[in-house]
């Protein structure tokens, strides 16, 4: 009986058919990267990397006789060999040729996908200016299959499990039926030792049978969920598969229009619904091309309005909670609103004389049939844009939100929910509880000392990089029961416009993750995106950046809050000046004070405090001594000589523990001396109320 035929001699193009769709994507986006004018002027290494691109897909062309492709691989390859070593930019019109041979490599590919109608003798003779959205490749029909028998190899496991539990039953009898056998051979000597050995060897026997009964189980089942992981993995499309169409739909209408433009993109590394993800870049394509065509101003009139004059059109997709965001933002003349509310007037949408607002503005754009371009183009101005994305979002179960800022550009972004979405996560503790934070978010990550932990956990802001960044303990986030200060990592995360440090107790290692939406009876979390399952099937939150930025937020407003209503209600009484050169140290004494009910004012240097003090009176000065310039010993002594400042006490806290430092504090005329490694709160504040008495 002759062995069945492979897969590759029943479907020769079976791989190339992948392998093409690849390299022919990394081409048109490699050749897209050449256009970016932010790119360093050494066109050497991305040539030498499209270069081996179409070498590799020339030989695996010519392999499977695919002469077209090989044939257009070639010409690219010819066209880029002048500007490997270095013979300057590719040129502009070097660059609208490749993109041609791309184009053709693209429609081969495709070609071989899709089965092709016969041709027919007509041939369109003018290529039509706008670029569809491709549609998004997925066989998540055979994804779906898959997961189907995966659940239902699941279900074929339950009468096992039932019978693992049958066994446990059969050994406990027998363990029983041996008790009994000991205790009447206690009573009688007749009783057969063969029958209690019998017994025994069944009831070890069982026991075997039992464990290894369910280690199969566990072992089988734990397979199946680490395949229904990656299926679901595989049935979601990456976000950068659209990135390209956009790209070169910014840059053709650039062309077109005659306009310099950048396109620059963020959160290709996403996977989502292909569904999802097909209608989204069917509906971003026409912001995209509305944006270059009438939002980014011409070159002349950017520079004249103080721009650069080159546009800047920016896409980005990120999860959000149980939704998908979709923005798109231009740096352009934003909409002419005035423009707008005539157009409305004219159709009879608003009533003559009555003044429509941003927001009815907005939704009549949505709506269709209004645009705000100069004139009809290939690419714009028929009023279709923002009316296919509420269309989309419609669809989809989602929502349209647009801003616009005259002479400062418009942002559109379509929001749309998900069922199930991929991507890479970092995987923390905190407290004991583990959680995982979306990758393309994190920045970088800080170790934190322990007086930089309670600094920023009291203060709800973290110094870093000459930033004050946000703090978040997630230990508090969590409701852990046995919640730290903070955590010894804090985790930069990028949230949008906004930047938000994370307390964390360790990190964990890296982790593709597919993200479940919660359960509908669990309560709702703005810090929570979903849940994943770990590869012991036990569930795992995923945390959203946005959320844990807006708590953070919140808490700093809540605090600064309850601050300003202390400080209106307390009794006036003159403030403790905190003198020190570390921000984490100034931020730890004001907590720690503040809490105790003492008004607080802080000062960087003792140069800084010597001018606070000509303005109003302190209570007490508690002063570093190692500070650039005056130093702690000194700014006391000035103070000492000052007939208003004498009678202020001083208390000097320093990483000096030396006798001779604390004769030197005691010379100078602090009324207390503290170090730092042996740094006691309650120490401290028995020192100020013995010193200014209780708040």
């Amino acid at each position: 009986m002759s062995a069945p035929a492979p897969a590759v001699a029943k479907d020769p193009l079976r791989y190339f058919r992948i392998e093409a769709r690849e390299l022919v994507d990394q081409l048109s986006q490699g050749v897209l990267d050449l256009t970016r004018d932010d790119r360093a002027g050494d066109d050497r290494e991305p040539v030498a990397r499209l270069l081996r691109h179409a070498h590799t897909l020339k030989g695996a062309a010519r392999v499977v006789r695919q002469g077209e492709i090989a044939d257009a691989a070639h010409q690219l390859e010819e066209l880029l060999v002048p500007h490997r070593d270095g013979a300057g930019p590719v040129p502009p019109e070097t660059i609208g040729t490749l993109l041609t041979l791309t184009d053709r490599m693209s429609e081969l590919a495709t070609a071989l996908e899709t089965p092709q109608p016969p041709a027919t003798a007509e041939i369109q003779a003018e290529k039509q200016p706008e670029r569809e959205a491709p549609p998004v490749r997925s066989d998540s029909a055979d994804i779906d299959e898959l997961l189907d028998a995966v659940g239902e190899a699941h279900a074929r496991f339950a009468p096992l499990r039932r019978q693992v539990a049958t066994v446990d039953r059969a050994r406990r009898a027998a363990e029983a039926i041996i008790e009994q056998l000991r205790i009447r051979g206690a009573q009688q000597d007749g009783v057969d030792g063969r029958t209690g050995a019998m017994a025994t060897r069944l009831a070890a026997d069982l026991t075997a049978l039992g464990r290894q009964l369910t280690e199969t189980v566990e072992q089988v089942e734990r397979e199946l969920d680490d395949i229904r992981g990656r299926a679901e993995r595989l049935r979601l499309v990456p976000v950068a598969t659209v990135l390209t169409t956009l790209h070169r739909a910014a840059y053709d209408a650039a062309g077109t229009e005659g306009k310099k433009v950048v396109f620059d993109s963020r959160g290709g590394d996403l996977r989502l619904d292909p569904h999802v993800l097909s209608l989204a870049s069917g509906a971003l394509l026409h912001v995209v091309r509305n944006a270059v065509s009438h939002g980014v101003e011409a070159e002349a009139e950017r520079l004249a309005a103080g721009k650069p004059g080159a546009g800047h059109v920016t896409v980005e997709v990120h999860r959000r909670g149980t939704n998908a965001a979709f923005r798109c933002r231009d740096d352009g003349r934003g909409f002419d609103l005035g423009a707008v509310r005539e157009q409305a007037q004219a159709r009879g949408l608003v009533t003559p004389g009555a003044e429509a607002d941003v927001r009815e503005l907005m939704r009549l754009l949505m709506h269709g049939g209004i645009s705000t371009a100069g004139e009809v183009t290939g690419i714009s101005g028929r009023g279709i844009g923002l009316d296919a994305v509420r269309d989309v979002a419609e669809q989809l179960g989602g929502e349209v939100n647009v801003s616009t800022d005259p002479g400062l550009g418009t942002t559109v972004e379509l929001v749309v929910p998900l069922s199930l979405v991929s991507l890479s996560g970092l995987v923390v503790e905190a407290a004991g509880t583990l959680a995982s934070l979306p990758l393309d978010a994190v920045r970088t990550c800080v170790l934190l000392g322990a007086v930089e932990v309670a600094a920023a956990g009291a203060a709800g802001a973290l110094a870093h990089e000459g930033q004050v960044i946000p703090f978040l303990p997630l230990s508090k986030v969590l409701t852990a029961p046995q919640a730290t200060a903070g955590g010894a990592v804090a985790v930069i995360l990028a949230a949008g416009e906004r930047t938000v440090a994370v307390g964390v107790d360790r990190l964990l290692g890296t982790s593709a993750l597919v993200v479940r939406p919660l359960p509908e009876l669990a309560p709702a979390s703005a810090v929570v995106n979903g849940l994943s399952i770990d590869a012991e099937g036990n569930p795992r939150v995923v945390l959203d950046p946005h959320g844990l930025a807006a708590s953070a937020a919140g808490r700093i407003a809540a605090t600064a809050a309850q601050k300003n209503a202390d400080e209106d209600t307390a009794d006036e009484q003159d403030p403790i000046l905190v003198v020190d050169d570390s921000l984490t140290t100034r931020m730890l004494e004001r907590s720690i004070l503040e809490s105790a009910g003492y008004r607080v004012e802080l000062a960087a240097s003792a140069e800084e405090a010597l001018e606070r003090v000509k303005l109003r009176r302190y209570a007490l000065f508690l002063v570093d001594i190692d500070m650039p310039g005056i130093d702690g010993f000194t700014f006391v002594a000035l103070t000492r000589e000052d007939p208003v400042l004498r009678g202020t006490p001083a208390i000097l806290v320093s990483s000096r523990a030396s006798a001779e430092d604390r004769r030197r504090g005691a010379e100078a005329g602090a009324s207390a001396y503290m170090v730092k490694s042996e740094f006691n709160q309650e120490e401290l504040l028995g020192h100020i109320r013995d010193l200014v008495g209780e708040p």
